[in-house]
């Protein structure tokens, strides 16, 4: 299970160093095989995760009905664009050029631990983000929303 919030740069060539503490989990749980893809519902962020996870995902949006457009779009997202890596020796995973251009991720960048998988935000753009999703949440906040929370 992945959960915080770390604050990484980017080197030179578009790798990114895996946080110390998840490289030991990473290593056990997914002998550091990993998928990289955009995020299915966010624009401009990354989602990083287990192969093994990726898997499941993949297969149930490759059995979603091709005919429907929003459909093929997912699929495109997650699938089509899905890339495999696995941390070098100094526990870095190259973001391919593509990725990081559609996702907008320059130098600095968050990794954020979301359970099962991690998310990769360009850090301007998660920032900007999370004011407009305070302003949302206190105009919409639902009570089930307000119950786990309090």
């Amino acid at each position: 299970m992945f959960f915080g919030e770390t604050s990484i740069n980017l080197d030179a060539k578009g790798r990114l160093a895996i946080p110390v503490r998840y490289r030991e989990v990473l290593a056990e749980q997914c002998g550091n095989r990993m998928v990289l893809t955009y995020s299915a519902f966010d624009q401009g962020s990354l989602w990083l995760q287990s192969e093994q996870t990726w898997q499941r995902i993949r297969d149930d949006v490759l059995a979603l009905p091709n005919f429907n457009a929003s459909h093929r779009g997912l699929q495109r997202r997650l699938v089509g664009s899905a890339t495999a890596v696995e941390p070098d020796g100094n526990g870095r995973i190259l973001l391919p050029p593509s990725l990081r251009q559609v996702a907008g991720l320059d130098k600095r960048v968050i990794l954020l631990g979301m359970g099962n998988r991690f998310e990769i935000w360009d850090e301007d753009t998660l920032n900007a983000k999370r004011v407009l999703e305070v302003q949302i949440l206190d105009e919409q906040a639902s009570e089930e929303m307000a119950r786990l929370v309090l």
